[in-house]
């Protein structure tokens, strides 16, 4: 992946959550304190913005920093199996973490 690439699937995850919120452009970039012309050249992969600007704009859409740099979380679908697919590698990591710790203890679990 290039920093093409990268600056394609910030834009669009942009542009789509804001979408999936109902909000317009003005309400978002007023929200994140910039300004309307920057937010759009950023949804056109036009502009890439910084770091703290990025975090504007996810505390803006209510949502974590890394959300908008995974397309699969794009689409309510999509989301939804990213999500089952996440619970279930916490369970197993967490059943993993419970047998070590039992076996630490020479406890025996049921």
């Amino acid at each position: 992946m290039n920093g093409k690439e990268v600056r394609q699937i910030l834009a669009q995850s942009i542009k789509r959550l804001r979408e999936n919120r109902a909000m317009s452009q003005e309400d978002l970039a007023f929200n994140a304190g910039i300004s309307i012309p920057f937010l759009s050249d950023i949804e056109r992969g036009n502009k890439w913005p910084s770091p703290e600007t990025v975090a504007k704009i996810a505390t803006a859409l209510k949502i974590e920093v890394f959300e908008l740099f995974y397309p699969e979380l794009m689409n309510d679908k999509n989301s939804s199996v990213f999500i089952s697919k996440l619970v279930k590698e916490i369970e197993v990591s967490q059943k993993t973490a419970l047998k070590n710790l039992c076996k630490n203890y020479s406890i025996e679990l049921q």
